[in-house]
């Protein structure tokens, strides 16, 4: 089998998008558009390894963006897009794979499917060139008025990743280095391969502009149209102490919560509600309270687990509603850093958390000051 490794593009500044960080570190639907991109070539059995062409300004913003995912260190950019590949594959060039494929950052919807169809093409072509025929009559203008109409026969749009075999498009990039051509598969032409047309999706669309990230948004729902809603519930007794955690918030108070680990009420509940919502099991069956490894523990750690198997899924939270039920501490003072804190852990939206708390009315163990309870709902989208 070949070697393949995915050049991922992703030292732009994204000036035409107009945001205060490059549009490769924004969120989309709850990840970076960069680690989306990063991951669907991962995830890819026929690519053997992934390396990212970064701007080193960006340093902080990349580490954050693909943290865990265990990547080689980035190659820095150049001055053009053109530069930062041939960089790229100049970093390569110790390695030098059979095969390479690449691809804009911006482009995060990318589908196996097309990615397979790149890499069978290098069978018998030198380069490969994934594409979206044209299928709109072109204009041609000058002043503001039709100048007349383009032939839209044989046309196509260019899209990524582009795949070539690797010591071709090495040599072809050393050798157009200080041209300004527009793509890969320019340098290819321009060296005498021969270009190989694979069709490729519309939902393959780069993100350039704020519309773009929307529609990237809306294209991932559509995906995940299973749609699955758990609850959970969690309660903990008082035991001597000067303070309790709530939502992963140290609150004083004149006790502590009696529990395993922190005792977290509203994190344990949080945490089976998304494990409900997936059908597996409950925090128990996942973190024991008879495994000494857990003692003191902080609940964060059971809520990202829950997190990473949704993920793990190809799906996302879409939203998650926690009710603390107690009569002390009073909560509001610290509803807003809860809420924070959740969604710090989840890597959502904050406006996608909900915290909120009530009474007994002074009824039961909780109206008795005996202890806290909590419970929560979570809605989970899964790919249908």
């Amino acid at each position: 089998m070949s070697s393949c490794i995915a050049l991922i593009v992703a030292a732009g500044i994204g000036q035409r998008f107009g945001a205060e960080q490059p549009k490769q570190y924004l969120d989309l639907a709850g990840q970076p558009v960069l680690r989306r991109t990063v991951e669907a070539f991962r995830r890819h059995p026929k690519v053997s390894a992934v390396r990212v062409v970064i701007n080193p300004a960006f340093r902080d913003l990349y580490d954050a963006a693909v943290a865990g995912l265990d990547l080689p260190e980035p190659v820095a950019g150049g001055a053009s897009r053109q530069d930062s590949v041939r960089n790229g594959l100049e970093a390569l060039a110790e390695s030098a794979p059979d095969l390479v494929l690449i691809h804009d950052a911006a482009r995060p919807l990318i589908d196996a499917d097309t990615i397979d169809a790149v890499i069978a093409a290098l069978d018998t072509h030198p380069a490969a060139l994934a594409a979206v025929p044209v299928a709109d009559t072109l204009k041609r203008g000058e002043d503001g008025l039709v100048a007349g109409t383009v032939d839209r026969d044989g046309l196509w749009r260019a899209q990524t990743p582009q795949g070539f075999r690797f010591p071709e498009i090495l040599a072809a990039h050393r050798s157009a280095a200080g041209l300004e051509l527009t793509d890969d598969a320019a340098v290819a032409e321009r060296a005498g391969l021969p270009v190989a047309l694979v069709p490729a999706r519309e939902e393959n669309f780069k993100v350039t502009t704020p519309a773009d990230l929307t529609r990237a948004a809306r294209a991932l729902d559509s995906a995940l149209s299973d749609i699955r809603t758990g609850s959970g519930f969690d309660v903990h007794r008082f035991a001597e102490g000067d303070h309790v955690t709530l939502c992963g918030v140290r609150v004083p108070h004149t006790h502590r919560l009696d529990g395993h680990s922190d005792a977290d009420v509203g994190l344990h509940a949080l945490t089976d509600a998304i494990l409900g919502a997936l059908c597996a099991g409950d925090i128990g069956s996942h973190f024991p309270p008879s495994d000494p490894q857990w003692r003191g523990a902080d609940s964060a750690l059971f809520l990202k687990h829950a997190a990473e198997l949704v993920t793990a899924r190809g799906g996302r939270i879409a939203h998650v509603d926690v009710t603390i039920i107690c009569e002390r501490p009073k909560v509001g003072p610290h509803r807003e850093a809860m809420t924070a804190r959740v969604a710090e852990i989840l890597g959502m939206p904050v406006d996608r958390v909900s915290v909120k708390a009530t009474t007994t009315e002074r009824l039961g163990f909780t109206g008795r000051g005996e202890g806290i309870a909590a419970q929560a709902m979570a809605t989970v989208r899964l790919p249908g």
